[in-house]
């Protein structure tokens, strides 16, 4: 269950979240999300989850993989927000967390009451739709808030004519 959405309420505005992933599909999400966020007077939140199993070396080891790995997320992100200011015209949330990435979503979704919608893109890889996607297509999983999935067939044009 999850917590009421505060995002109607004056001083609150509804927020977008995509996930910040390295997938080719990533992109899309980022750009549909922020899009949806700006030609709705709402927010755009990207997420980016570090995960946790990479870490079981020795103390000293693990320390330089960990910073290693929050120095790539940082990276990414700076690069994704670069490129919503420059096409969209907004200023996105940048959130990373370390841990597996449906619960860390779930976590920032019940601490963030104003985001309402998360924003997927499947993917097209031989792999499958992507690791979020087929979680919540095989109902193994679901998040508490609308998810919307993108097609993988959508150029940026078209989800701007969407949006």
């Amino acid at each position: 269950m999850v917590s009421t959405r505060l995002s109607r309420l004056e001083g609150h505005r509804r927020k977008f979240m995509a996930v910040i992933d390295n997938t080719p599909e990533c992109s899309r999400a980022v750009h549909y999300a922020g899009r949806r966020a700006k030609n709705s007077n709402g927010g755009l939140v990207l997420i980016y989850v570090i995960p946790d199993g990479d870490f079981q070396q020795w103390l000293g080891v693990e320390e330089i993989m960990r910073a290693e790995a929050r120095e790539e997320a940082e990276a990414v992100m700076a690069k994704a927000a670069q490129t919503v200011r420059e096409t969209i015209g907004i200023e996105p949330e940048l959130v990373i967390r370390e841990g597996s990435a449906y619960p860390e979503i779930n976590s920032l979704i019940e601490e963030d009451r104003d985001i309402a919608i998360l924003v997927l893109a499947a993917g097209s890889t031989k792999e499958g739709p992507g690791p979020l996607v087929s979680m919540i297509a095989g109902r193994g999983a679901a998040f508490p808030i609308p998810v919307t999935v993108l097609p993988d067939s959508l150029t940026d044009e078209e989800i701007d004519a969407l949006c």
